[in-house]
């Protein structure tokens, strides 16, 4: 790591021990405990085949999200891999509108028609979860393109896992938008996989963030099992962006405690690997803050507690209750124009 990228890091960890208020820390905590119960809800019904088909989960990495929410706007864009249960939730989208998609339900965000790789919601930005790998990394430039052409001010946070930097989109992507100076926080969360392949045995470049180097583009490490850096680095991010200054690319060090996805038997990692990462889970540490800190009592934590479980319940209710769309609905939003006149009955 450089000397600049070290001297970020502990001005990062310096301020968060420093700066964040008592509503930060507890929008933290509910936030990253509802995506984690929900997931954890989610592989138990997936266990049971009530959820079919693909199924990756975001359990250990949810600092990732949490702490992006609160750096950034309510205007600002959002788009994602196929790991993609967590981001909607963190940003508001209802518990049941996801385990309704999950389940494939007509009252699914996406009418359940995309199931656990393709969660939409645009009444909260989030422009989707994406199933081609790098696929959506140009479509994120995209989004930041526009939103500078039509001058709202607000910028477009692109994630993707640390396996997508193989794609030629990704250097095409990050090539324009450094040209341009587009509006894009672009955000690998680096945990460790690509699938059950270590970065160590596909790159010659251990480092990720120093790709931007290539062009150019400011570029930082970020440790994202803590959420208070996660913050710090997307705010820097942000300011930039609104400056006019472009992208930025950082690399979110984290680490997801289940597999690539539910039917990954994890024998690429050992079983210490893991638990050492538990030992400093995003959850437990912001939990411990708070009482550390006496921002909140163990009873107030329990009701947050008791609050999100009644809510991951609700959904499961909601979905199980919810009909299977109609037959009809697979000729339905395909294209936008309702008649569009190329496609003959």
């Amino acid at each position: 790591m450089s000397t600049t990228a070290k001297a970020k890091k502990t001005e990062a960890s310096e301020s968060a021990e420093k700066g964040f208020s008592k509503e930060t820390y507890l929008f933290w905590y509910e936030s990253m405990l509802l995506m984690r119960k929900f997931e954890e809800k989610a592989g138990q019904l997936y266990g049971m085949q009530k959820i079919k088909g693909f199924c990756h989960l975001y359990i250990g990495q949810e600092a990732c999200a949490a702490g992006a929410v609160s750096a950034l706007k309510k205007g600002d864009k959002w788009i994602t891999a196929y790991r993609d249960h967590a981001h909607p939730l963190a940003l508001g989208t209802s518990p049941n509108a996801v385990m309704a998609e999950l389940y494939g339900k007509e009252t699914g965000c996406s009418k359940g028609k995309g199931g656990s790789m393709h969660i939409f919601d645009k009444s909260v930005n989030f422009i989707g979860g994406h199933g081609i790998v790098g696929g959506q990394i140009p479509l994120g430039a995209g989004i930041g393109f526009a939103e500078k052409y039509n001058k709202t001010g607000n910028l477009c946070i692109c994630y993707m896992g640390d396996g997508a930097v193989r794609q030629g989109a990704f250097h095409e992507a990050l090539n324009l938008a450094m040209l341009w100076k587009i509006p894009v926080i672009f955000v690998i969360e680096n945990n460790g996989y690509a699938m059950g392949t270590s970065v160590k045995r596909t790159s010659n470049v251990h480092e990720l963030y120093t790709l931007a180097e290539s062009y150019d583009m400011p570029s930082e490490p970020v440790d994202a099992m803590k959420v208070e850096d996660v913050h710090l680095a997307v705010a820097r991010a942000a300011e930039r962006a609104r400056k006019g200054d472009g992208p930025t690319l950082l690399e979110f060090r984290t680490y997801r405690y289940k597999g690539h996805s539910m039917s990954d038997p994890q024998k690429y990692r050992t079983k210490d690997e893991v638990e050492e990462y538990k030992q400093r889970d995003p959850v437990e540490v912001v939990r411990k803050t708070i009482l550390d800190k006496k921002m909140a009592t163990e009873k107030d934590l329990e009701k947050i507690e008791q609050k999100v479980a009644a809510q991951v319940e609700e959904s499961v209710k909601f979905a199980e209750e919810s009909n299977f769309p109609d037959p009809s609905e697979a000729l339905t939003d395909i294209y936008y124009e309702v008649d569009y006149p190329f496609i003959a009955d």
